[in-house]
């Protein structure tokens, strides 16, 4: 494997409207992001994505932009941004944007021409079909809930939004809109950005022709994924957006990648793969159903563990997987992988330490560092999520009352992890001097950034700790290169394996509330890491305490 600048990196994910307000407006920003860059270097960041953050109504939080070249006000200026990447550069960091290039918003310059002329050249930037007086072009169901096709304003056509109904996918298999995404990407690349995180990528490339599948629903529709099933090609894309783009300037690129063949994982992380990494969401879709969420399986920690030990054994040596436990799109990881009840900073140090571990480029999610955990909704009026609202109606139409169906979908709402980032104690967790524009999870008093920097037995020193482990000179090469093995694959409730590399390190969690042992396969020569004061051995029998993490140097 070539050995690329961003390898031995760490990465950190902000959501701008909810990690800090500069202003008092109740929203985060730019201006914002600078004045807590210390704080992030401090914990041992190199590379800091950010959300969108471009000019956009905000339909869907800013995946939905209005202009590709510029920033939305509620976020500051162009100026701002010029400023935190010199920022970030004086600090040896990176800054990632989101590319989000499946769809654009309806308030988008394109689409507001190709609806003034749906036959001229920006109506072909779109998927446009004549309006059917039986029926809709396709019966295929958005991500958000109901058909992907809407009504063209004012003319006889729709067009297609496999998500909300204000983000009109854009058509790719037209050369000339290829040719305006490369050179937005190339204009950010030259004012200084590191790469890009890509959003949704997979949905880029279509079934041609269009025709409906089987309906899996009372509704008629189908699962988008029935069409994505049968969409092949899409490398054509990716090669030539990697060739024109990424590939000139370095820049580290990360996708957002679903349901690939494992026979196309070399073509997409590979030597000279589409892009550098891939997220992992084995975990994320573990237990999923199609009838929605409130049908969805919790994971237990062997399923957790399984999860992992597959994603790993599947890359192997192709290439580099990034790992996450939470992001924008996903509850509180703590509040999902650890038992209910069970949350407490012994087992979110386990958590991070299982996680960070495995081979590939940690991400940390904003908040993850001090476990922050999922919110206790007590009315569906507390939500904003528009993922949230459609399983929450769902959840319904199968016969759940209100108060089950508000349980079922709180669980896995977006909006746990979009709460204000807790910096302290103060009113509205320091997050704002305003009105905050999403609630504030009513724990912050006791968890918070403040309290945890100052607590040298906090979840976030420990997040430090094992970041610092990462770029330590005598085990890095082992802990980013080194292979990965399981060890006691199958003793239930216990997550093990080796790191090898020119050492050979083992991370042992005991992943429950009892007490358990485990035999060690020899001596070792040191604890790296204990998520306690002490450990507990009789000869080559370790007595592990509820959820204790040991990393060790055989």
């Amino acid at each position: 494997m070539t050995k690329k600048w961003w390898h031995d990196k760490v990465a950190y994910q902000i959501y701008p409207k909810s990690f800090y307000d500069s202003n008092g407006d109740g929203i985060g920003d730019i201006p914002g992001i600078i004045s807590k860059l210390d704080y992030l270097q401090d914990l041992g960041v190199d590379i800091i994505w950010l959300s969108p953050c471009y000019r956009s109504p905000l339909a869907d939080e800013g995946y939905d932009i209005s202009d590709y070249y510029d920033i939305d006000p509620r976020f500051g200026t162009m100026a701002d941004m010029e400023q935190l990447l010199a920022e970030t550069k004086k600090r040896n960091m990176y800054i990632l944007m989101d590319l989000v290039v499946n769809h654009c918003s309806d308030e988008h310059e394109w689409f507001k021409k190709a609806c003034e002329d749906p036959n001229g050249k920006y109506g072909n930037f779109f998927y446009l079909r004549d309006k059917k007086e039986d029926g809709l072009p396709t019966n295929w169901r958005s991500y958000f809930g109901g058909p992907v096709w809407e009504d063209l304003p004012g003319t006889d056509k729709q067009y297609l939004h496999v998500f909300h109904k204000k983000q009109p996918d854009l058509n790719w298999e037209n050369p000339e809109l290829r040719e305006e995404v490369y050179k937005n990407i190339n204009w950010w690349l030259d004012k200084g950005l590191g790469g890009f995180r890509i959003d949704a990528i997979i949905n880029i490339k279509k079934a041609l022709p269009f025709r409906s599948y089987e309906p899996d629903r009372a509704d008629g529709l189908c699962n988008i994924q029935a069409m994505l099933k049968e969409a092949h090609g899409i490398g054509e894309f990716l090669g030539e957006m990697r060739d024109r783009t990424f590939k000139n300037y370095d820049a580290f690129s990360v996708g957002e990648v679903f349901n690939e063949k494992p026979e196309e994982i070399p073509d997409f992380i590979g030597e000279n793969g589409y892009f550098s990494s891939m997220f992992d969401f084995n975990e994320t879709i573990f237990g999923s159903s199609e009838k929605g969420w409130y049908d969805a399986k919790p994971i237990t920690p062997d399923n957790y563990k399984r999860c992992c030990f597959e994603s790993q054994a599947k890359i192997g040596d192709i290439g580099f997987l990034s790992n996450i436990i939470e992001n924008h799109d996903e509850p509180r990881g703590v509040s999902r992988y650890i038992p209910e009840g069970d949350c407490c900073p012994q087992s979110k140090k386990m958590l991070a330490a299982l996680n960070f571990m495995l081979k590939g480029l940690p991400f940390i999610y904003q908040g993850q560092e001090l476990g922050m955990e999922n919110v206790p909704f007590t009315s569906i009026d507390e939500i904003d999520d528009i993922n949230t609202l459609d399983e929450y109606q769902v959840a319904l139409d199968a016969g759940l009352t209100p108060e089950e169906a508000l349980k079922a979908v709180s669980r896995f709402s977006r909006d746990n992890a979009r709460t204000p980032m807790q910096w302290s104690n103060e009113p509205n967790a320091g997050f704002t001097t305003g009105t905050p524009w999403l609630k504030v999870n009513p724990n912050y008093p006791s968890i918070n950034a403040a309290n945890q920097q100052e607590d040298p037995d906090s979840v976030r020193n420990f997040y430090k700790k094992l970041i610092a482990l990462r770029k330590n000179p005598d085990y890095k090469e082992t802990i980013v290169y080194g292979a990965l093995t399981p060890y006691l694959k199958d003793q239930h409730n216990l997550m093990s394996y080796y790191r090898k590399g020119d050492k050979t390190l083992l991370i042992i969690g005991n992943y429950q509330k009892a007490p358990q042992t485990a035999v060690l396969p020899s001596d070792y020569k040191q604890i790296l890491l204990n998520n306690y004061t002490d450990l507990t051995q009789d000869n080559l029998t370790l007595t592990l305490l509820g959820y204790q993490l040991v990393i060790l140097e055989l």
